[in-house]
């Protein structure tokens, strides 16, 4: 049946994309200019904790970034554990926190931390699939879940430490929404819901706007690109632009294709779309490589970009500000050890600073259109973004090649200009 549904919306979504998506009227007002910071909890630590998250706030709060996305951070399952520590995606409760991490009067008093500190605090919302020892499995129907002739529980892919819920009943949908609540009522900010494309668009075309209007200065991201989904949440991710910006870096693609998609993505979906920019994720960096595999030297001009376009939300990972040249293990302990700060350190804040600076480069209907600007280089993106008085000049070098600019001077390969005016 799920395969079905996912056919059904594949065909509206390329119905849809004759047109633009109306998005959200408004955002949250916090959300605009802010900065997400990704945190891995088990490997943001030797000891892995809530804790010792919180005892890292101080320097996150130097970096600048505004809001933190904890990782999944929720009772996990045992059955089919994947490794030995298992995956934080294959939630047994949704409402207890993984012991892993701490008790939930630890993760509380790192939220409360993160508040009096400044921090927006999101959570990952899992909800495509469960643990196979969820306690849903033993306390709701057993019509909860997808399962074949024989009655046996499903997943998909390779997801054998899951079992996938069955969205066709809307009790399921009920049952989400009140766990979601239980996080909310406890002061998380929003959450970023995993796979959210996976899922019926109906589903959550019913419990985002619920809890907006209960939790109205709460965000949403959803971890999908479909073109009705923007219309839905506050933000959905990059995922083309993200994918284009590796192929640029290994000389697979051009300027002329990143043109073209920001103009693509500006046709499908609302002005007041947000799109969460990265150059690195948890899943990019255990399973694809880190950017430094991607995109080699070009890996800071591409970051420069997910600050600077339109749309754009950017995000920092886990070790992306100490310049971490290494896949974290996603189901072992592999924790970093030294967070000492660096060029890299540099970069990633001189870049949120810039960020907040300038509210020409906020994100939906609040940031400046793009303007490009004529007689650069091929291979060269030269643009221009104003709003209220504000404006920002962002000249990129996207060739592996030193390149002439207008006036005599040059631009280093994979180099790039930042010019306030």
């Amino acid at each position: 049946m799920k395969k079905i549904l996912f056919a059904l919306a594949a065909i509206i979504a390329v119905a849809s994309c004759s047109k633009k998506t109306e998005g959200p009227a408004t955002h949250p007002a916090w959300t605009y200019n802010a900065v997400m910071y990704e945190v891995n909890i088990r490997q943001f630590s030797p000891e892995g904790t809530f804790k010792a998250v919180e005892e890292q706030l101080p320097r996150l709060s130097e970096l600048g970034v505004d809001i933190l996305w904890l990782m999944p951070m929720y009772e996990i399952g045992v059955e089919g554990r994947k490794g030995t520590l298992g995956s934080y995606y294959a939630i047994s409760d949704y409402c207890k926190v993984n012991p892993e991490f701490g008790t939930m009067q630890d993760f509380e008093d790192l939220l409360s931390s993160a508040h009096a500190a400044g921090f927006k605090v999101i959570l990952d919302w899992v909800a495509n699939q469960t643990a196979p020892d969820n306690v849903w499995m033993k306390e709701k129907p057993a019509d909860f879940y997808e399962r074949d002739a024989d009655g046996n529980a499903i997943w998909e892919y390779d997801w054998t430490d899951t079992r996938s819920l069955n969205y066709e009943n809307t009790a399921v949908w009920d049952a989400q929404e009140e766990c979601m609540r239980f996080w909310l009522d406890k002061g998380v900010d929003g959450f970023r819901c995993d796979a959210a494309g996976e899922m019926p668009s109906k589903v959550w075309e019913k419990i985002i706007p619920e809890l907006q209007a209960a939790y109205p200065d709460a965000y949403f991201l959803a971890e999908a690109e479909k073109p009705e989904l923007a219309a839905i949440f506050d933000a959905t991710y990059a995922w083309e632009l993200h994918h284009l910006m590796n192929d640029i870096a290994q000389g697979k693609k051009t300027v002329n294709d990143l043109k073209a998609y920001i103009a693509k993505d500006a046709k499908n979906t609302a002005p007041s779309a947000f799109r969460l920019m990265f150059t690195s994720n948890h899943d990019e960096n255990s399973w694809a490589g880190t950017e430094f595999e991607r995109m080699g030297d070009a890996a800071s001009v591409m970051a420069v970009l997910c600050f600077t376009l339109p749309k754009g939300q950017p995000l920092i990972y886990t070790g992306q500000e100490i310049g971490l040249s290494r896949r974290l293990e996603f189901f072992e302990k592999d924790p970093i050890t030294d967070w000492s700060s660096n060029d890299f350190t540099t970069f990633f804040k001189g870049l949120v600073d810039f960020r907040h600076a300038h509210k020409a480069l906020a994100a939906g209907e609040k940031g400046g259109p793009i303007e490009y600007l004529k007689g650069y280089p091929e291979g060269v993106l030269a643009f221009r973004r104003a709003v209220e008085g504000d404006a920002v000049t962002v000249i990129a070098n996207l060739t592996a090649e030193t390149v002439a600019l207008p006036g005599g001077e040059t631009l280093a390969p994979w180099g790039y200009k930042l010019l306030p005016e």
